[in-house]
């Protein structure tokens, strides 16, 4: 039989969700961890994958399998040690990596994250997904460059900007000969300019049309901000996040990274504020749409009126499932209320609520940057209803 090629990408802000809705049957996760201070070198990456492979056969032994069950994930096994043993991981700058495989679902998907995420093995019946869920790059961001002649768009995430178009116009440079003429030259080096302003405005917003970003931020020389401000096309002006101090022509993706991380990091971290204060609001009044605490937020997530989960950074919990339903519950609770079937204790159910969440397309955020969860016991939800 073939060897199976598989899918290599960059995680998405939606790569967690459609792996989630995989079919179900089992699925090897193998998280990789390629942090540059400990697995810099080929031999640190070689015995963390033989570590993580020995894991996997270990966990495979162990799953509860029919005997079709097991031939498969063995063989999938086989594949992802020989994947990982070419030491062909595509890292281009990544921190970690996962990869994904089932046969019975037609998955082998490797990841590329720009977060560092634990070395791991799990073997269950939905692909592991928590970790991404975790080190999702987050909104997509535009940083808009310009001045009087050149103008340069760059998109992508926090850590993932690169430059996508150029727009370049013929403007004159000014000159100094006085009179009538130096007026009249004048004139028309404003008029070029101002029309090379529009260009690269009007070329922003057709891209926008076709792939729209979440936030905006613009860079331009100082007398020249306000006018590529006021020109946006109103769409473009409600996601305008900030400016950036930089060179517009002579300077590299890397440069516009730096100085878009402090605005990128001011808007994530009042998005979580936003989200939070929902969240207290609907927990104060009797009637709000706000819950807190294992128990409630479970809850919540079986009835499917889920809007946000909100789940504090490092934040894990022991619970129960219902082999027959899926239902979750906590750990004490020793039959399935749905149908009356023994629960099954885990050690960490913070991944089953994850995907209950994004199969009901609720939002999943990791707060990172505020304390308000510890209140609540480290997970809370904004309701819908």
């Amino acid at each position: 039989m073939a060897a199976t090629t598989p899918r290599t990408y960059d995680l998405e802000a939606d790569t967690a969700r459609r792996l989630a809705e995989t079919g179900s049957g089992p699925v090897l996760s193998v998280y990789v961890d390629l942090e540059p201070s400990e697995f810099a070198t080929p031999p640190a990456r070689s015995a963390q994958v033989r570590s993580l492979v020995d894991e996997a056969g270990r966990q495979v032994r162990a799953a509860e399998l029919s005997h079709e069950e097991e031939v498969a994930l063995r063989r999938d096994l086989d594949e992802v040690t020989a994947y990982l043993e070419r030491g062909s991981l595509p890292a281009n700058g990544a921190r970690a990596v996962a990869v994904f495989r089932s046969s019975s679902s037609d998955l082998f998907d490797v990841v590329r994250l720009s977060r560092r995420a634990a070395a791991r093995v799990v073997v269950d019946d939905t692909p592991y997904v928590e970790p991404l869920v975790e080190a999702a790059p987050g909104a997509d961001w535009c940083v808009l460059l310009v001045n009087r002649r050149v103008g340069r768009m760059f998109r992508g995430t926090a850590g993932s900007l690169e430059e996508v178009a150029r727009v370049t116009s013929d403007t004159h440079g000014q000159h100094d000969q006085g009179g009538w003429s130096q007026r009249n030259y004048e004139a028309s080096v404003e008029n070029e300019a101002a029309q090379h302003v529009r260009r690269t405005i009007g070329a922003l917003f057709r891209r926008y049309r076709l792939r729209p970003f979440d936030h905006l931020l613009v860079g331009a020389p100082p007398e020249l901000v306000t006018e590529v401000e006021e020109k946006l096309h109103p769409y473009l002006r409600e996601r305008l996040a900030g400016r950036v101090e930089i060179d517009v022509e002579n300077t590299t993706a890397a440069d516009v990274r730096q100085a878009a991380a402090p605005r990128i990091e001011e808007r994530e971290t009042l998005r979580e504020r936003e989200v939070l204060d929902r969240l207290q609001v609907g927990v104060a009044r009797p009637d709000g749409h706000g819950t807190s605490g294992l128990g409630t937020v479970l809850e919540a997530l079986a009835e499917q009126r889920v809007e946000a989960l909100l789940i504090a950074e490092g934040y894990t919990v022991p619970g129960v499932v219902c082999p027959a339903c899926g239902w979750l519950g906590p750990e004490n609770v020793e039959a399935c209320p749905a149908d009356g079937t023994a629960t099954q204790r885990r050690d960490d159910i913070v991944e089953r609520m994850v995907e209950r969440a994004l199969e009901q397309s609720a939002e999943v955020l990791v707060i990172r940057r505020h304390p308000d969860l510890g209140p609540h016991g480290g997970v809370g939800a904004v309701l819908r209803f």
